[in-house]
């Protein structure tokens, strides 16, 4: 069974308790089968939710949950029925982020949700619909229903699929485990059998996909996967930083980092392709420079050689 982490399982909450408690008794299986999970899974929720409210915690300020003849009621906590004061900022950062639990898959589109951010964005004077655009990606919906179906079926898909750190286009054959939301992108993780091993991919980046007939045993326990997770074989580049370049810190996993003086940096990167280092230093421009490569010795004129390229195209213009 596909494991939630953390962050999308407290998604599936925030989208399944309002849901249920503006219902009157809906049935575990109504339930089940709206958010796609199992009565397990449900019961879990539940029972995490019953222990949810606000400070000093007592009995009642946490929320009701009751589970009986096969039906379920959540009944809020009082303080969810008392008036906020927002700031305008602090309201138009609910609308937006309610706005994204109603890209759920199983949130009511036209619930108690849904009419509470209207009636907010309504007295910001906004168009939640037009002022608000949450956006989870560039995703294929095909692309996105053929691994949906692969996982259900447990069907191994083969991807023509764009690799942005090496800058080629592969081809690709996965068993999908399951595909997920973060951070504005779809991803999709599963058992690559070209590199023999669990691997990554960004759905956006995936140009057509494939099912297949070829099954799979999906592992029961599956380990959360970062973008990029480097090997022992990986070069690694050790590059100095400017201040204006300490964002690097917050947008890259790095293995060592040293204070310089000054607000510069000294920062050690494992390197998954030479095009991404390029990317990277192009980006970075006169406040970054390559002081030790370990591994890979071209990669210390790695942006020398991308600016070139560059140059020489817009001469040819």
């Amino acid at each position: 069974m596909t494991r939630l982490t953390a962050s999308e399982r407290l998604q599936r909450l925030l989208s399944l308790i309002p849901w249920v408690a503006a219902g009157d008794g809906p049935t575990v299986k109504e339930i089940c089968a709206r958010f796609e999970l199992g009565e397990s899974d449900l019961l879990a929720d539940l029972a995490l939710v019953s222990m949810v409210g606000v400070p000093p915690y007592t009995p009642d300020e946490l929320f009701d949950v009751v589970v009986e003849d096969d039906r379920v009621w959540v009944h809020l906590s009082p303080s969810f029925q008392r008036s906020l004061r927002l700031t305008p900022d602090q309201a138009l950062a609910l609308v937006a982020s309610g706005a994204s639990l109603l890209a759920v898959p199983g949130a009511d589109p036209e619930g108690a949700l849904a009419r509470g951010l209207a009636k907010l964005a309504g007295t910001l004077g906004v168009d939640p619909d037009k002022t608000v655009d949450v956006d989870l990606g560039n995703a294929s919906a095909e692309v996105l229903a053929t691994l949906r179906a692969g996982i259900t079926e447990r069907r191994s898909v083969k991807l023509d699929y764009y690799a942005h750190g090496r800058d080629e286009m592969t081809v690709r054959t996965i068993d999908p485990y399951r595909v997920y939301a973060d951070q504005g992108q779809w991803y999709v993780v599963g058992h690559d059998h070209l590199r023999e091993g669990e691997r990554l991919f960004r759905v956006d980046r995936i140009v057509a996909a494939e099912l297949l007939d070829a099954t799979f045993e999906a592992p029961e326990e599956q380990r959360d996967l970062g973008l990029f997770e480097p090997g022992a074989d990986d070069p690694r580049v050790t590059i100095e930083l400017e201040p204006e370049a300490g964002w690097v810190l917050d947008s890259y996993p790095y293995e060592g980092a040293e204070q310089l003086g000054d607000g510069r940096l000294r920062v050690r990167l494992a390197i998954s392709a030479r095009p991404w280092l390029e990317r990277l230093l192009l980006r970075l421009g006169p406040h970054a420079k390559v002081v030790e490569v370990d591994g890979d010795p071209t990669l210390g004129d790695a942006g020398t050689d991308a600016a070139q390229r560059l140059l020489t195209r817009y001469r040819a213009r």
